[in-house]
């Protein structure tokens, strides 16, 4: 149980790390005259996609590789399934006055990317790299067309003064706070990392676990719990647009950015019942979401309870 209680604290050290480090770089680059647009788009989406990275970076290094392909593909099926799911079970999702068919749709071909590499057998460091060039790609996009898209209305880009519209951004916050933070989650990123994939592979051993079921369970579930306490809180206030847009933004880190440079790290080898049965549920799951992106329809309660329950019996099968 000691492993357990380790993995515990090393996902707690992530979470609050991983905030901290949101709240320091947006209040920087806000102070530093950055368009709180670009700070939400950029540097909110980066920090945090963090505490995923920095696990799936430490596992490629530890040679423990199944813990970073469990945990992507693992948090994106829980993503879709439980992070969207439970919310609608409780609050109901009006996800028919989103407008995300752009953003979804370049997460499908992110998704769609990364399982043609994945097929190959071994996610290699040139996969890696175009993987990591096309999430680039989709950000500087997404800038420029919300850029576009503010000035046709508004005439100018938001600036700084605007920051109270960013996650995380505090105008009276004094620079030794913004110091204590980027300093807080740059050490406690590392080390959150160091425990929970240490952790976690002790804990394969000593059940006789694969490497990669940990990641798709223990490890994914522990790491999506930020984005499964904001879309609830975005449920509670009527906020489907948050939660959705949580949960793409999330999904498209995911299998661009953090496999793209954990494979640089090392290769990342993809086992067949993986690619068979687990990626091919993180498919699934993510084209279940298009009839309620394009048919503008609502996640309703009950469709939050198929989504809970699909995701409890997905968890079943990984240990039959």
């Amino acid at each position: 149980m000691e492993e357990f209680a380790v993995a515990a604290l090393g996902l707690i050290i992530l979470v609050l790390a991983g905030d901290a480090l949101v709240r320091g770089a947006v209040n920087v680059s806000l102070r530093l005259g950055v368009p709180a647009l670009i700070v939400s788009l950029t540097i909110v989406a980066l920090g945090t996609s963090a505490p995923e990275m920095l696990v799936g970076v430490k596992a490629a290094y530890e040679g423990v590789p199944g813990i970073a392909l469990g945990n992507v593909v693992g948090s994106n099926t829980a993503n879709v399934l439980l992070v969207l799911g439970v919310p609608a079970m409780l609050a109901g999702l009006a996800t028919s006055q989103v407008n995300p068919q752009t953003a979804y749709l370049q997460m499908i071909i992110a998704s769609l990317l990364f399982s043609a590499f994945a097929a190959t057998g071994q996610i290699t460091g040139w996969m890696g790299l175009v993987l990591t060039a096309a999430f680039i790609g989709f950000m500087l996009h997404a800038v420029a067309d919300a850029r576009r898209r503010w000035k046709s209305s508004y005439g100018q880009p938001v600036l700084a003064e605007s920051g109270e519209e960013v996650e995380g951004a505090d105008p009276g916050m004094r620079w030794r706070m913004i110091i204590l933070f980027l300093v807080l989650g740059m050490a406690g990123l590392p080390l959150g990392a160091e425990l929970l994939v240490r952790s976690a592979s002790e804990i394969a051993r000593d059940y006789d676990i694969s490497e990669t079921i940990i990641g798709l369970t223990l490890v994914a579930l522990g790491t999506s719990l930020p984005e499964l306490a904001t879309t609830i809180a975005a449920a509670f206030r009527k906020q489907a647009d948050v939660a959705i847009g949580n949960v793409i933004g999330s999904n498209l880190a995911n299998v661009l950015l953090i496999i793209g440079v954990s494979s640089l790290v090392a290769p990342i080898p993809v086992p067949a019942y993986v690619l068979w049965h687990d990626i091919s549920v993180m498919m699934v799951t993510s084209l279940l979401l298009a009839p309620f992106i394009f048919l503008s329809l609502n996640i309703t309660r009950a469709w939050g309870v198929v989504f809970t329950f699909g995701y409890v019996a997905y968890v079943v099968t990984l240990f039959l």
